[in-house]
């Protein structure tokens, strides 16, 4: 239960959210911060000007881990108090300030604090970053309620403020903030007692409170001048200049991009961009000051692979696109999440494709955003993409697959259904009414209806504020060449109860024929047949997969489209969104394992990446469900992938150029991996003759875009020689991009004592906080380690829990992948019962969603157990167990 005061004192209570009164609205805060690296805390100062509402005799504001020393309030320039009554609530975060008089409506009020707080190593709030030579750093992340950690305020979304911020620190250090440096003087410190230099910013516009941004350490910089306005790229002193050389270009084009497309100029007076090396997301998009993981910021080109490459320029895009949309105009509160990352996902994807036509974004879009969305909606406990949220712990817990895939898919849904330029238009349209204001989700829909002349919200209304989407069955009539469509809710477990299947999605049907593609199609009752032009004879139903539904197809015409895919009547997207729907639907149990099996024989001639990238996701998701079966059946499914790639491997082989194609590069490491895990003989020793003299120092033996792939073989197939030699590469390692890979690799050995290395290893201190989920992930490809992975954490939670408070979004993480590889009533008992006395907050949801995927495999085995069995049997591939 959350406990509520009135609207004068306390938190009060809105639409079910636990918010702060509005008896005075805040207009303008004056902070100072100056870190202390020896004692790991920082003081503070800050002078809030604020406009009364209402008549009042108290003041509540947010603060979280800060010890306030000082309190005096002003009232139109008279004192009200300088020692107040301070009483705090810790399940709110909440300080009230009881002033012992009242303030009247109209009044301007100065409320001032002085405090102490905490320079914690949670990444969270104001906090300490540690580099490779043991210097620290002090960074910001505030997102989405830690601003409070750093100074009492008003820590909400639509409580907009300007800011006036100085750091202190020692002349060496760099400072940085949103805004650009105003001056430079010299004071005392508050500290240590001797003199430092202040860096004063210029004042902000208005902005959020958890956009605010401060950096404090030793740095470097490179900029460009190819923008109207200043842009530096920030790193510590081991990273080489050049390593964000591709990030600066990068973003000097997306601002100029951003800038002609929303018809609105950036408006602060210069961009930052700093690589942080202790940073628990990707990247946070501060105003002017973004923030960033090494490994999404900088990295070498000439030893980076291509999907690096294009990583690190979608998270720029997607922060600079924020710079518009979330931080120019912002969704009202936390509910509309979704109004930020689902657009700022879609622009990244759209800006790319812009820049980078060659790697074909919109196709991998298919594979990676839409099925991401599709795979979480599809379980009973996803959420709708506009989900209410009461609490500072429930918002960390929505920055997930529906907000960013799901908001991003529909979003690229209504694009297609109103044309791009018309959607772009749109924007414009709510960018210019809304600058420096907050907005709900009706306000963008607004803003695109008035651009099309379509009613938007009447289409989209369902898909935002309903959770799931349908799967459609098509009945063909060959009398009159028609076809029945009926819609029902699709859950990945396949047991969709009536009253959760009472929903009519607006879906939009993308009819392909012959004649091209039909957008203005829409089913919007439980059933419904439409007449086909050409007939029967070749159709296929969400052309390009831009709507978000699976396809339910009789078997016949399924070999129908498996044969107009290889007459090349369907394009990239509709082959491997066919390929996505027919795996989930054998999963759900609405069709057979054996008919996706076989389908995917009929790929084996596929020459597209995209495809393939499809078709080995599939597979690996019946072989991770059949991780805890017999033997015989998962070699038999092994070498149904071996046989099934083999081919085409060596077909593309696993050279390359120095200029080599982007997306060929990426696919001669998919099939070279695919097919070497696989037990492909040639491959693995080829694998093992570059890892030999990739641990022997020629590390330029194994090229980036298959170095995850040796490593992996060599690591699974070797003993301690060999995963010793993996954990000294990510000491020594050059680039964080090369260290991820090493640490996650560690997790593939197959061997008991190294698995338990491993599980030491992730929280020994020799792996970063933020990265202990790499080395545990790797564990998921065996099933003794998915078994100790779970053990380890069950043995080590209060350590867990002390390292990854439940407030963050890292515990969550570790608790999903420590839990969603079991595939058994006994393993989910076993998890069930683990977790039944334990305290969830803030990692509920996401241990619902692992525990309803394992029931999703439980279902899918006891479907399907001897009907894969079946099929590799009738192939000759059960029990066949060629080389490991």
């Amino acid at each position: 239960m959350c406990r509520f005061a009135s609207n004068t004192s306390g938190s009060m209570n809105t639409q079910g959210r636990v918010v702060l009164p509005t008896n005075v609205i805040p207009r303008h805060y004056d902070v100072t911060l100056e870190p202390d690296f020896e004692k790991f805390t920082f003081e503070g100062s800050v002078t809030i000007d604020l406009d009364v509402d209402k008549d009042s005799s108290s003041i509540s504001l947010n603060t979280n881990d800060i010890e306030i020393h000082t309190t005096t309030v002003h009232a139109d320039g008279a004192l009200v108090t300088s020692s107040p009554k301070l009483s705090y609530d810790a399940d709110t975060q909440t300080t009230t300030i009881d002033l012992g008089s009242q303030i009247k409506k109209g009044q301007k009020v100065q409320l001032k604090h002085t405090y102490t707080g905490q320079l914690n190593d949670n990444m969270a709030g104001f906090y300490r970053s540690k580099t490779k030579t043991g210097q620290y750093l002090a960074v910001s992340q505030f997102e989405a309620t830690d601003a409070r950690r750093a100074l009492p305020c008003f820590d909400e979304p639509a409580l907009k403020a300007e800011f006036t911020a100085t750091l202190i620190a020692d002349e060496k250090l760099t400072c940085l903030s949103n805004m650009d440096v105003a001056s430079t003087t010299t004071v005392d410190s508050m500290t240590s007692g001797g003199k430092k230099k202040a860096v004063k910013f210029n004042r902000s516009p208005r902005m959020s409170t958890y956009l605010l941004a401060f950096v404090v350490g030793e740095l470097k910089s490179i900029s460009t001048d190819k923008f109207r306005l200043p842009i530096k790229v920030w790193m510590t002193p081991d990273q080489k200049d050049t390593d964000g050389s591709f990030s600066l270009e990068v973003a000097a084009k997306t601002l100029a991009f951003y800038e002609k497309a929303f018809q609105a100029p950036y408006p602060l007076p210069k961009m930052d961009m700093v690589a942080i090396p202790d940073f628990a997301a990707g990247a946070m998009e501060n105003w002017g000051l973004v923030t960033y993981r090494v490994v999404d910021l900088l990295f070498d080109q000439k030893t980076a692979g291509a999907a690096t490459k294009e990583r690190v320029a979608e998270v720029v895009q997607h922060e600079l696109a924020h710079q518009w949309f979330g931080n120019l105009v912002t969704m009202d509160f936390w509910d509309g999440l979704w109004l930020n990352e689902g657009f700022a996902t879609w622009m990244s994807w759209y800006s790319c494709n812009e820049f980078y036509p060659e790697w074909k974004v919109w196709e991998t879009f298919v594979i990676d955003t839409l099925q991401g969305a599709l795979g979480l909606d599809g379980l009973r406990s996803s959420h709708p993409i506009e989900v209410p949220v009461h609490r500072a712990e429930d918002i960390n817990q929505i920055f997930d697959s529906i907000s960013y895939s799901k908001g991003s898919a529909v979003l690229r849904m209504i694009s297609k259904y109103i044309g791009e330029d018309v959607f772009i238009d749109g924007v414009r349209k709510y960018i210019k009414k809304h600058a420096w204001g907050n907005t709900q989700t009706g306000d963008l829909w607004e803003a695109l209806s008035e651009a099309s002349g379509k009613d938007v919200s009447s289409v989209m209304d369902i898909w935002t504020k309903k959770m799931g989407y349908p799967v459609v069955s098509v009945t063909e009539n060959e009398k009159d060449g028609s076809i029945t469509l009926k819609q029902n809710r699709f859950l990945r477990t396949g047991d969709v109860k009536p009253e959760e299947d009472e929903t009519l999605y607006p879906v939009i049907l993308g009819l392909r024929t012959e004649d091209g593609v039909d957008e203005s199609l829409m089913l919007t009752e439980r059933e419904q047949t439409f007449k086909l032009k050409q007939g029967l004879d070749f159709y296929k139903l969400n052309a390009d997969h831009s709507a978000l539904f699976r396809t339910s197809y009789p078997p016949e015409r399924l070999a129908k489209l498996g044969k107009a895919a290889k007459d090349g009547l369907l394009t990239v997207e509709d082959r491997a969104g066919m390929i996505a729907d027919a795996g989930a639907l054998a999963a759900s149990g609405n069709a057979k394992t054996s008919g996706i099996l076989k389908l995917l024989e009929g790929f084996s001639t596929e020459d597209q990446f995209v495809v393939w990238n499809e078709i080995l996701t599939r597979i690996s998701s019946v072989r991770n469900t059949w991780m805890f079966e017999d033997e015989a059946a998962k070699d038999g499914l092994k070498a149904f992938q071996r046989e099934l790639v083999s081919k085409k491997a060596h077909e593309l082989g696993w050279e390359f150029s120095e200029n080599e194609d982007h997306i060929m590069g990426q696919f001669k490491a998919l099939m070279f991996g695919s097919a070497g895990l696989a037990g492909d003989q040639k491959i693995q020793s080829a694998a093992k003759e570059m890892f030999d003299k990739y641990i022997n120092g020629d590390h330029d033996a194994v090229h980036p875009n298959i170095r995850a792939s040796v490593l992996a073989m060599a690591v699974r197939d070797g003993g301690e020689k060999e995963w010793e030699a993996v954990r000294a590469r990510s000491h020594s390692a050059p680039t964080a991009d090369e260290r991820n890979t090493c640490l996650r690799t560690l997790g593939r050995t197959q061997k008991p004592e190294l698995i338990k290395k491993t599980l030491e290893l992730a929280l020994s201190g020799e792996v970063k906080t933020q990265d202990i989920y790499m080395p545990i992930g790797g564990l998921g490809t065996s099933s003794e380690g998915i078994e100790k992975r779970f053990d380890w954490m069950r043995d080590n939670w209060e350590t867990l829990i002390e390292k990854l408070p439940p407030s963050m979004t890292m515990l969550s993480s570790v608790v999903s992948i420590c839990v969603a590889g079991f595939t058994s009533k006994e393993q989910l008992d076993r998890v069930q019962d683990f977790f039944k006395n334990k305290d969830k907050k803030g990692f509920d949801r996401s241990l619902e969603q692992s525990q309803d995927s394992i029931r999703s495999k439980i279902g899918w085995l006891g479907r399907d157990r001897s009907d894969v069995e079946q099929f590799l049997k009738e192939k000759g591939y059960y029990g066949v167990q060629g080389k490991l």
